[in-house]
């Protein structure tokens, strides 16, 4: 057997080391210390907002901003049924609604159609996932938020850097959310960043991931808050990533072109995502979906694959279709379809070449055979 290729690495080659020793050194581990303002204002000259707020993770990233924006039970909040389950649970958590919203056939992010005919009078926001590195039609989501007085809160935990019409995804709404987990395109292990321009919300999410401790005075606390704070060492890690975050797309780009090399020419057996017109992908996961041409099933391609030695996931299953939110109305026949046949290739930025051909071989061989 190969050897064995995961589907994904941290890429740690840059100043990590240095930066959590100096952590570690001079004993600041915890939730204060300078690394932690120097990711947040790196971050948020980076991305070009007033704000950016480090906290531990992704999930509580997407919590935050629903709670500052008052989201409760009775309302409801669009979400597309075909990404990971964290976005819909932080609507769960704050007591409202997620109505699941069906996916676009080629770029597989949420469909504006589909979103606009799921509007009701409860309706309070949508969150656009920009799905696998491939950002959403932002002009088409804008559009309809707008048209209906919607608050759009981006969902960009797979999508740093990543642009659409020459911007960056997760700017276009109110706030975007990152995730800084150990196999996102820059890490901080576990981890995750909200950004808005809008001053009012950040004081507002400040406050509620500190414990609702009043900034101004000490262990008084106005409202019950939440401990959703980064660690110095996480906040160090990912100081140091951003660093290299060029290198780290750039990278992960190289390795798409890779594949779109060696498989351009079974694009009738392996159906890739599709870049979404007008957008930059940052390719978080390289993804593809098999054909009726194929001579094998994803499940039994996946396993033929880990037997080289070649590490593979399913692509996300659509959440109407799980217990944790089981809606037999929800009508979203494409994500059923995508998830059914779609399959997430080894991408990272320590791939070489000879990895990337030697896997699109296998998957030729198998899918052929």
């Amino acid at each position: 057997m190969a050897k064995f290729i995961p589907i994904a690495i941290p890429n740690l080659s840059g100043n990590e080391k240095k930066y959590v020793n100096d952590c570690l050194d001079t004993t600041w581990i915890s939730s204060n210390g300078k690394y932690i303002n120097q990711f947040e204002s790196a971050f948020a000259s980076w991305i070009g907002s007033a704000h950016a707020l480090a906290c531990c993770n992704g999930t509580v990233a997407l919590h935050l901003p629903l709670l500052a924006l008052e989201i409760k039970e009775g309302d409801e909040v669009l979400v597309p049924t075909f990404t990971y389950i964290a976005t819909a649970n932080a609507v769960r958590y704050c007591g409202g609604t997620p109505v699941l919203v069906d996916c676009l056939p080629n770029t597989w992010n949420i469909d504006p159609a589909d979103m606009e005919r799921k509007i009701t009078p409860r309706t309070k926001g949508v969150i656009p996932v920009h799905l696998y590195g491939n950002p959403c039609d932002m002009d088409a989501v804008m559009s309809i938020a707008k048209k209906h007085d919607l608050f759009v809160l981006e969902d960009a935990a797979e999508c740093h850097g990543a642009e659409f019409a020459g911007k960056k995804a997760g700017t276009f709404g109110i706030a975007g959310v990152f995730s800084f987990f150990g196999n996102k395109i820059i890490t901080t292990g576990e981890g995750g960043m909200v950004i808005t321009d809008n001053d009012e919300m950040a004081s507002r999410m400040r406050l509620f991931k500190g414990q609702g401790m009043d900034p101004s005075h000490r262990y008084w606390f106005l409202l019950t808050g939440y401990n959703y704070r980064m660690t110095n060492i996480e906040a160090a890690i990912g100081l140091a990533q951003l660093e290299n975050i060029d290198d780290h797309i750039a990278l992960r780009q190289r390795v798409a072109g890779w594949y779109q090399e060696f498989l351009g020419d079974l694009a009738d057996v392996f159906s890739p995502q599709q870049i979404t017109p007008g957008a930059k992908n940052v390719w978080w996961m390289y993804s593809l979906l098999l054909t009726e041409k194929a001579k094998i099933s994803r499940d039994e391609l996946m396993q033929a694959l880990m037997d080289d030695g070649i590490e593979t996931r399913p692509l996300f299953y659509p959440m109407h279709i799980m217990p944790a939110f089981h809606d037999e109305h929800a009508n979203c026949p494409v994500a059923e379809d995508i998830s059914a046949r779609g399959i997430n290739l080894p991408t990272h930025a320590l791939l070489t070449r000879e990895n990337v051909e030697f896997i699109s071989s296998r998957l030729k061989v198998h899918a052929l055979k």
